[in-house]
């Protein structure tokens, strides 16, 4: 069922071991497998978890993903073309279906970002975000408040 992360990881061990053109190869069969853009030189923490298999996410290959990050469908974690440099994303953090995490930011940790929010501005801990650009809409969140799957 999550074999996009499965593969994402067999990229990582692969490069580990200097074996480039596997992991690469890997990298693309999960693009043509899952519809996801997942390289295995993104630097990504424990519980990594893709929404739906992976289906239509695109995280560029210099991110950086903290523990506990939950990314839904289509969604877009990259450059913004006009500013060198790439989000990186903290601990516990949700990304709704649809949105897009784009340039040079930081996003806190235990943060929400609602579906098809365009994120382009840094975002503090604990606050959720939506809206296009997106704008915090509440702050000093408690994750279990907002995402069901934690309460269990």
């Amino acid at each position: 069922m999550f074999l996009s992360i499965k593969l994402y990881r067999l990229s990582v061990m692969l490069r580990r071991a200097k074996l480039y053109i596997f992991a690469v190869l890997i990298d693309y069969i999960n693009r043509l497998l899952f519809s996801c853009w997942v390289p295995g030189t993104i630097k990504a923490g424990k519980s990594f978890v893709l929404g739906y298999g992976g289906l239509g996410v695109v995280i560029h290959s210099d991110c950086i993903l903290g523990d506990n990050v939950h990314i839904d469908q289509h969604v877009t974690v990259g450059g913004n073309g006009t500013v060198f440099g790439v989000p990186s994303i903290g601990h516990h953090v949700y990304i709704g279906a649809g949105a897009k995490v784009l340039g040079p930011i930081i996003i806190g940790s235990n943060v929400v970002i609602a579906a098809n929010a365009v994120v382009i501005e840094s975002v503090p801990d604990g606050c959720v975000v939506a809206g296009v650009p997106a704008k915090i809409i509440k702050r000093d969140i408690k994750l279990t408040d907002f995402l069901y799957h934690l309460k269990n």
